[in-house]
C-alpha cells in the first residue's frame, strides 16, 4: 500500500543512470498487470537514445522531462495481439501503473505521458519509434531518480463512493 499511496508525478530527475536492472525489474512489473483473457497485448520501447526523446519532446507537448532523463518506457498495445478487440487499453493502462508503481517502490521518480488516444501523438510517436501498423503508443514514461520533492496527493473521496446503485 505504501507506494500506492505515496506514488507522485516526478518531472525532474538527477543526472544520475538509472541501471538496466532496474528497468528490467520495473518491465517485469509493468507484464505482471492483468490482461483480458490473459491476451498480454503490451510491447515495451526502452528509450536511451536522446535524440529519439529531443525529438519526442518536438511533438508531445507535455514531455520536456524526457530532455532531462537518461530513460523512459513506451507502453504500446498491438492490436495483432487481441482477442477481445478494444481491451488493449485497459491491459496497457495496468501494465503503465504497475510501472508507475514500482518506480516509487525504487526510489525513482515517473510520470505517466498520455499518448493515446490523441491521433497527432500516435502518429508522431509510431513514426519516429518505426512501430508497425498494429502497435500503438499508450503512453510514455520518464524514469530516473527525482530531482524535486513533492508530497503524494490523498484522493480518497466518500463521496465518490457509492453501495449497490447511485445515490
Amino acid at each position: 500500500m505504501d507506494a500506492i499511496l505515496s506514488r507522485k508525478s516526478i518531472r525532474k530527475y538527477k543526472n544520475i543512470k538509472v541501471s538496466d536492472e532496474i528497468v528490467e525489474e520495473l518491465l517485469k512489473a509493468g507484464m505482471a498487470a492483468p490482461s483480458a483473457g490473459n491476451e498480454q497485448p503490451w510491447e515495451f520501447i526502452v528509450l536511451r537514445d536522446k535524440e529519439i526523446m529531443k525529438k519526442i519532446t518536438e511533438v508531445h507537448p507535455y514531455s520536456q522531462m524526457l530532455l532531462n532523463t537518461n530513460v523512459a518506457i513506451v507502453v504500446c498495445g498491438d492490436e495483432a495481439k487481441e482477442i477481445y478487440k478494444g481491451f488493449w487499453v485497459q491491459d496497457c493502462s495496468a501494465a503503465t501503473e504497475n510501472i508507475l508503481i514500482a518506480a516509487e517502490d525504487k526510489g525513482l521518480g515517473a510520470v505517466w505521458l498520455g499518448v493515446y488516444p490523441m491521433e497527432d501523438r500516435v502518429n508522431a510517436v509510431k513514426e519516429l519509434l518505426n512501430l508497425p501498423n498494429s502497435v500503438i503508443p499508450l503512453s510514455i514514461i520518464p524514469v530516473g531518480y527525482p530531482d524535486e520533492q513533492k508530497n503524494s496527493a490523498n484522493r480518497f473521496n466518500k463521496a465518490r463512493i457509492h453501495y449497490d446503485r447511485w445515490h
